[in-house]
C-alpha cells in the first residue's frame, strides 16, 4: 500500500509540476495565492492536524482515515482525469482511477487483516455519496479549477502517504517512527 500511494504522490507532484511549468509568470503568482484559502472536497475527512498529533493516532485511525481519502477521490478522480488529458502530457489518465481502486482495496484489506474478526465500530463511518458533485461543476480548461484540482489531489495522496509510512512503521515494531 505505500508503494503504491508513494507512486500516485509522484504522480500527483509531477502533474502539478508539469501544470505549473506551462503557465505564465503571472498565472502562476496568481494561483499560488488563491489555492491556501481554496476548499478541497476531502477538508470535511477528520485529519490529524499536525505531525504530533498523527504520531499519536492508532494504526487503525490512519488506515480508517487514508481509505476516507483515497474513497473521496473515487468519483473526483474521473474529473482529474479528463483535466490531465486535457492540460498534461502524462501517459494514461485512466491510470489513476484504476490505481486508486487498486489502493482503495488494498487498504481495505489491510483495515480487516487489522481487526481480525473484531467488529468494525467505524462501519458507518464512510463519507456521504456521491462526491461528484463539487468537482464534476468544473470548467473544463478553466485554469484557476484545473490547478486547485491537481493541488488538492496532491494534497491528499501526500497526507495518505504520510498516514501509511505511519501505519507500517507500527506495525513493524520500530521503535523510531518519526515522521
Amino acid at each position: 500500500a505505500v508503494i503504491r500511494v508513494q507512486h500516485l504522490h509522484q504522480l500527483a507532484a509531477k502533474m502539478i509540476n508539469d501544470f505549473e511549468d506551462g503557465l505564465l509568470p503571472e498565472e502562476h503568482r496568481q494561483l499560488s495565492k488563491i489555492f491556501p484559502l481554496s476548499f478541497c472536497n476531502s477538508d470535511s475527512i477528520e485529519t490529524p492536524t499536525d505531525k504530533d498529533e498523527t504520531q499519536k493516532s492508532s494504526v487503525l485511525k490512519l488506515l480508517h482515515i487514508s481509505f476516507r481519502l483515497i474513497e473521496s477521490w473515487e468519483y473526483t478522480s474521473q474529473t482529474l482525469s479528463r483535466t490531465i488529458s486535457n492540460s498534461l502530457t502524462i501517459g494514461n489518465p485512466s491510470q489513476i482511477t484504476e490505481k486508486l481502486a487498486d489502493l482503495k482495496v488494498g487498504i481495505n484489506v489491510l483495515i480487516k487483516g487489522y481487526l481480525d474478526g473484531q467488529p468494525n465500530m467505524n462501519d458507518n463511518d464512510s463519507l456521504p455519496l456521491p462526491f461528484e458533485d463539487f468537482y464534476f461543476t468544473m470548467e473544463e480548461g478553466n485554469i484557476r479549477e484545473s490547478f486547485h484540482l491537481l493541488a488538492c489531489f496532491n494534497k491528499d495522496m501526500h497526507k495518505v502517504e504520510t498516514y501509511l509510512r505511519v501505519a507500517n512503521c507500527r506495525r513493524s515494531l520500530d521503535s523510531n517512527c518519526t515522521l
